[in-house]
């Protein structure tokens, strides 16, 4: 029998091989005990695995439709808490194109350009940031929490009020240090400013509201 135990470690220790510049992992996990191996796929089954012989074959994706590395290190707790054990092989990497791995502004960086875009009498904001994956909203929506995120404009996606001197908003500020917190855990996405109000002067309330689909926000 096999006596790899921790499958998410494994699975660690590719991620830390390969880095940041890839698009998609293609592994092959070999179950210790042959029996348990339609078990194991049976909980894995969120990633679509692949029954080949005696192996299961999944694969773990940065951007867009698939599971990512968060989801996959969850799916293989499934597997360890289950008991099943085994060894998990790295058959291929798609890296990156070069230009998005290289190049791609940091959250905080979009952040200070949508400010600076803005006129210099700017007071209050509502932004969106569009995270690359859906395991990235849960880490996210924590770090930003002064921010007072919510999850509105789509599964991946937080959207904040920010107020430049006083009223109902985070401070750009505090924005900025949020960002730069979730810029040391790996996390991507585009920022966007949705709406800006230049001057305002709230007088006996906590500042301008914006009707987005018929909800204040």
């Amino acid at each position: 029998m096999l006596r790899l135990l921790n499958l998410v470690d494994q699975f660690n220790a590719f991620a830390r091989e390969v880095g940041d510049d890839w698009e998609e992992l293609r592994l092959e996990l070999t179950v210790g005990d042959g029996t348990r191996r339609e078990q194991a796929a049976a909980l894995l089954g969120p990633a679509n695995p692949g029954l080949s012989r005696d192996t299961i074959r999944f694969a773990v994706v940065r951007h867009g439709a698939g599971i990512g590395p968060e989801a996959a290190r969850r799916l293989l707790r499934r597997l360890v808490r289950a008991g099943i054990d085994g060894r998990l092989e790295l058959r291929a990497v798609e890296q990156a194109p070069a230009a998005e791995s290289h190049r791609r502004p940091s959250l905080r960086e979009q952040w200070e350009q949508a400010l600076a875009d803005l006129p210099s009498d700017w007071s209050d904001v509502y932004a969106e940031v569009g995270f690359d994956s859906t395991d990235y909203v849960e880490p996210a929506a924590l770090l930003l929490a002064p921010a007072n995120p919510a999850a509105y404009g789509g599964p991946a996606a937080l959207r904040f009020r920010c107020a430049r001197r006083f009223g109902y908003g985070v401070s750009p500020e505090m924005a900025t240090r949020c960002f730069e917190r979730c810029d040391a855990k790996g996390i991507t996405g585009e920022v966007e400013i949705l709406r800006a109000l230049s001057d305002t002067y709230p007088v006996a309330t906590q500042g301008p509201v914006w009707l987005v689909g018929g909800r204040a926000v």
